[in-house]
């Protein structure tokens, strides 16, 4: 499976290459929304129990998980896009075992949000947000959102081999994504959202995701809801992981 995996990476990475402009518009569009909203909300930290740290720095953790959310939305094109040449049905004939097409082509997406996370770094960095977590922050918060970007993007897969619809694929994705970047803590701090946000946020892998960041680039962090909150949300990528995988079977029985 390792070998199939790799070619299959290689595959997609040598593809995203030749698409010059889908890569710098993958790479503007996060910076685009940290600017954005950080500028548009920056007053927020002015409403009591908010915190006492500056709203760009408490910001830029939330628009890395929120990009790892969006980008992986979009995984699924990919998929659509071979089903409607008819390399689906070829590499499903071949010898490369499913669990290679599917985590070959989420490595490729998680080279993206890889680079996705260390560029909204710089641009937070150089809009003033400091972290005194170190490098284990750092590296706790880019696994958390390739974690983010795998289990969204293994859903986004499913999806395109459930519907083989380039629209309905857009329409869910859209319909999932929206209310999991609201429903977290990527733009308001817990302790002034309604009661109902919070309640929801509980069972929100992209605002564990959140949490687990912003703990570990705290300057006394809570280790012990980082790893819990880690925890949770490596399950839930391994568990759509496989299940995501599976849709293939459901694939070639419809063809």
């Amino acid at each position: 499976m390792s070998t199939h995996t790799a070619l299959v990476f290689g595959r997609w990475t040598r593809a995203s290459y030749r698409q010059p402009a889908l890569i710098a518009f993958t790479l503007i569009q996060p910076a685009i929304w940290l600017l954005l909203f950080g500028q548009l909300f920056q007053g927020v930290v002015r409403i009591p129990g908010f915190g006492d740290s500056s709203y760009i720095a408490f910001l830029t953790p939330g628009i890395v998980m929120m990009t790892a959310l969006m980008t992986s939305g979009w995984s699924g094109t990919s998929f659509i896009q071979d089903m409607e040449r008819g390399v689906m049905d070829r590499l499903l004939a071949s010898p490369v075992s499913r669990g290679g097409l599917m985590a070959g082509q989420l490595l490729s997406n998680a080279t993206t949000t890889l680079i996705q996370t260390i560029l909204v770094f710089a641009i937070g960095f150089a809009a003033g947000a400091r972290y005194d977590g170190g490098v284990g922050g750092y590296l706790v918060t880019i696994v958390a959102s390739m974690l983010v970007g795998t289990a969204f993007g293994s859903l986004s897969n499913a999806v395109a081999l459930l519907t083989r619809q380039q629209e309905a694929l857009i329409g869910i994705s859209q319909f999932v994504s929206l209310p999991l970047t609201f429903m977290s803590s990527i733009m308001i701090d817990p302790s002034v959202a309604p009661h109902w946000v919070n309640v929801a946020a509980r069972y929100n892998p992209v605002d564990w995701a959140t949490i687990a960041a912003r703990q570990s680039l705290a300057a006394d962090p809570d280790w012990s809801s980082v790893w819990r909150h880690g925890a949770y949300l490596l399950a839930f990528t391994l568990i759509v992981g496989w299940l995501s995988t599976r849709a293939f079977r459901t694939y070639q029985r419809s063809v």
